[in-house]
């Protein structure tokens, strides 16, 4: 039996659920990554797919840095199914992949272009064949609801109740997103209604919780009559869903005497589709079942000793559903639980003071007790609905429940007594433990309302709350506006005082951000300091979200230069830091903290843990400011984008350090090598991390340039010619366009030639390439050669000094003789 109390905002089905919508937002976002191109890079692929001639010399090996080959740039840059019949015939394989993991028929499939999805699969690609998530291109078409897409797929042959990963079918997600055609498409070629989720969940279920009626029809017909009563791993049944999510539509369909729907059914946590009515606060719901279902559900308790009345008490948002319930006959104001609480208790509980407020007018009894049915006759501790709001920090619901004494508890006495003795009438903890602990912090809040600026100071009238965006052990961030600008509030819970570490936290993070002005620090807007349930600050709001989420829920791959402007400005942030007057140790530098702008420049956020160096020995810490774990932690976090736990737990328990990509540059390794250093002094201070950062963000800089120069200027077949005749000055003119970082390694410049390099016939592909690598080499040397000197001769007769002649660039000295 569960405590009231315990239970859990959301069910196990819930948080699945929730992790599936997540995976399908990835593989949407990296079709999207797919089908990015550089704007200059679609310019030319579309001049090669327009032109015979130039389609003619396409490099049949070509892959830009996704890893897209031919197939699938013809299926992104239009294309058309001549291109496909003649890359098939040369060779090119659909079944590759991109770094995202699709296929040309992917693509083809997402972009709905049924002539190339033709054209593939009368050239051979595997209709079946699967990429990212196990999805199949059926899946992908399922996704963005290309109907004909999904037409043409399942004509030839692509198996209709396929799973992905999460076990869903294509008419799983056609009822998740409610495609009405794929949807009746999918049921005309067999697909199974009754085919079930990694969590039990059929279509029948996805529709009614999203709130698709004419999908639900079409599921409920009578040629592919889905099971209306058919259970989920949590024994949900099509109704629990459509209740809680308010589709009262549905709810009337489901419940006509044909499908012998059963309305009183209970999931695993006892709840009828009433208490889940109930607690979401539907009260259309909660008319349409009781007038078509009867009562019976009313007097039902789940395993948290709730009745629906209990579970409307809980919502408390929605009084008129309270009364409606009320008027029911077999419904009192004052049912206990099993466990002995009321819906007073519920309702103090969740700090609902208009509802307190209501039921105390109508009648309940504030002196009923419940107690943990967990617990021995003997053991157990009686509380009253006064001390479920005093536990939860509901201070004006304290109040007025001591107001509302009951007549036969008037009397003079002392009422923080224990209950039994002479005129108490209610048991309240001793205050004086709590005003202890309050003084200080009240102290340290008065302090910090002195000291900060009076342009910080805000008043919460200031601030209008949009949605959340995140949340924490403190409280809850929202995004929302304030002085005409977009920002970040995190805002702390009600009952501050409650918590001595929240108090410290809120202060020292104010007094922390009030100090900081740096363009890779999170700019401070103010905070709000005068009363202790209205305790928020507030920052500029970065839209572009954490790293964490870019690397580990959006999946997404950047390139070198990329994670060096991430990592730079970082360490300059955290330099920034280490050489203020009286410096801030960070103390949580992790993902989470670090937060991108849209441009992929980034900032240090998140001072809550952060010490000033001076108050370092009260927590035992190291009195290094510049040196220490977290400059590796940066860098490898960055280099290899796996969750930063893994890490420490192969570095902590193992003594393991994580392995080194072979294409991260050398200066990076060795910077890594030094963070792991055992002895503090070994390792890197940041400006030494922001100096060798800086010089390999350059070099890739500048070597991205010349490599983009080189693509546009020349064919590699014409350098390899100018070369082979020995043609050294003409070789200034030309550059190396044939060296190409590997494609897998994830952090690849685009420096491969679009047009090929025509070996003798017969040649292996592997020698052609190893000549055209060799040839790219010596072409380099030379240009580099020809152009240090010719820079030098110019540098010189131009540089003449009014007493004697041009500078000597080889002596460093000015004088008239030879050079």
């Amino acid at each position: 039996m569960g405590n009231y109390k315990s239970r859990p905002t959301q069910t196990c089905t819930d948080e699945w659920k929730k992790k599936v919508s997540e995976s399908y937002a990835v593989v949407i976002e990296r079709l999207e990554d797919d089908l990015q191109m550089k704007d200059k890079e679609l310019a030319e692929l579309k001049h090669v797919f327009s032109s015979d001639e130039a389609f003619c010399k396409v490099n049949l090996n070509y892959r830009t840095d996704n890893g897209l080959s031919l197939l699938h740039l013809c299926c992104i840059c239009e294309g058309n199914k001549s291109h496909i019949r003649t890359l098939m015939l040369k060779g090119l394989r659909p079944s590759r992949l991109t770094r995202n993991g699709f296929t040309a028929l992917h693509l083809a499939a997402y972009k709905d272009n049924t002539e190339l999805i033709t054209a593939l699969l009368h050239g051979g690609a595997d209709v079946q064949q699967v990429g990212y998530g196990a999805l199949t291109a059926l899946h992908i078409a399922t996704i963005a609801g290309h109907h004909q897409a999904v037409d043409i797929l399942l004509q030839h042959g692509a198996y209709v109740n396929v799973q992905d990963a999460v076990f869903f079918t294509p008419l799983h997600i056609a009822a998740y997103y409610g495609h009405e055609q794929v949807t009746h498409l999918l049921l005309k070629f067999g697909a199974d209604v009754n085919a079930s989720g990694e969590v039990g969940d059929r279509p029948l279920h996805l529709a009614s919780a999203k709130g698709f009626l004419n999908i639900t029809k079409l599921l409920m017909e009578e040629g592919s009559k889905a099971d209306v009563n058919a259970q989920d791993n949590e024994d949900h049944v099509p109704l629990h869903f459509c209740c809680r999510f308010g589709h009262h539509e549905i709810v009337k369909f489901l419940l006509q005497s044909t499908f012998e729907v059963q309305p009183h059914v209970v999931n695993i946590y006892g709840d009828t589709p009433l208490h889940l009515a109930c607690y979401s606060g539907k009260f259309d719901v909660v008319k349409e079942m009781i007038q078509l279902s009867g009562t019976e559900s009313l007097t039902k308790e789940n395993i948290f000793s709730e009745t629906a009345f209990h579970s409307a008490c809980t919502y408390g948002k929605n009084i008129e559903l309270v009364k409606f319930l009320l008027d029911q006959n077999v419904v009192s104001i004052n049912h206990q639980g099993r466990d002995g609480h009321t819906g007073l208790h519920c309702a103090c509980y969740h700090g609902h003071i208009r509802l307190v407020q209501f039921l105390l007018d109508n009648g309940a009894d504030m002196n009923l007790v419940a107690c943990d049915p967990s617990r021995s006759s003997g053991e157990k501790d009686e509380q009253t609905c006064l001390m479920w709001a005093y536990e939860k920090g509901h201070d004006a619901i304290v109040t007025l429940l001591k107001h509302y004494k009951r007549p036969q508890d008037e009397s003079p006495c002392n009422e923080y007594s224990q209950p039994g003795g002479d005129g108490s009438y209610v048991s309240v903890p001793s205050p004086l433990g709590k005003i202890k602990s309050m003084t200080k912090e009240k102290a340290d809040v008065l302090l910090l309302r002195a000291g900060l600026p009076s342009h910080f100071h805000l008043q919460l009238s200031e601030i209008e709350f949009h949605e959340i965006i995140g949340s924490g052990s403190f409280g809850k961030v929202y995004k929302g506006r304030c002085r005409n600008k977009i920002v970040a509030i995190k805002r702390y819970r009600a009952n501050t005082y409650c918590s001595k570490s929240d108090v410290d936290m809120f202060c020292r993070e104010v007094s922390i951000l009030c100090r900081l002005n740096h363009p890779c620090v999170i700019q401070f807007v103010g905070a709000c300091l005068d009363d202790p349930s209205q305790f928020a600050i507030v920052t500029q709001y970065i839209s572009g979200g954490s790293l964490f989420s870019l690397l580990h829920e959006q999946k997404r791959t950047l390139d070198l230069q990329s994670k060096l402007i991430i990592a730079v400005d970082v360490a300059k942030g955290m330099e920034y830091l280490h050489n203020l007057t009286q410096p801030i140790i960070h103390r949580d530098l992790n993902s989470h903290n670090i937060l991108l702008y849209e441009d992929g420049h980034a900032v240090v956020a998140d001072f809550g843990e952060s010490r000033f160096l001076q108050s370092l020995d009260e927590d035992n810490m190291t009195k290094q400011p510049s040196k220490g774990p977290r400059t590796s932690w940066m860098l490898t976090s960055l280099c290899r984008a796996v969750p930063a736990a893994a890490a420490a737990a192969d570095m902590a328990y193992h003594h393991i350090r994580p392995p080194i990509g072979y294409s991260i540059p050398k200066p990076i390794c060795t910077l890594l090598m030094r963070g792991w250093n055992a002895c503090p002094e070994g390792r890197p201070e940041f400006s030494e991390v922001v100096t060798k950062l800086e010089e390999c963000l350059c070099n890739i800089e500048v070597r991205a340039s010349f490599l983009l120069w080189g693509l546009r200027a020349c064919d590699v077949r014409s350098a390899a010619t100018v070369c082979a005749a020995g043609e050294g000055v003409q070789a200034e003119e030309k550059t190396d366009s044939s060296q190409a970082v590997p494609a897998d390694t994830g952090l690849q410049i685009q420096t491969q030639s679009f047009f090929s390099f025509r070996g003798r016939k017969g040649s292996q592909p592997h020698q052609a390439l190893l000549l055209l690598f060799l040839l790219g080499y010596i072409l380099k040397l030379v240009f580099w050669s020809i152009y240090t000197h010719k820079r030098i001769r110019v540098q010189a007769r131009f540089c003449d000094k009014k007493a004697g002649g041009p500078m000597d660039p080889y002596l460093g000295q000015w004088g008239k003789g030879k050079r």
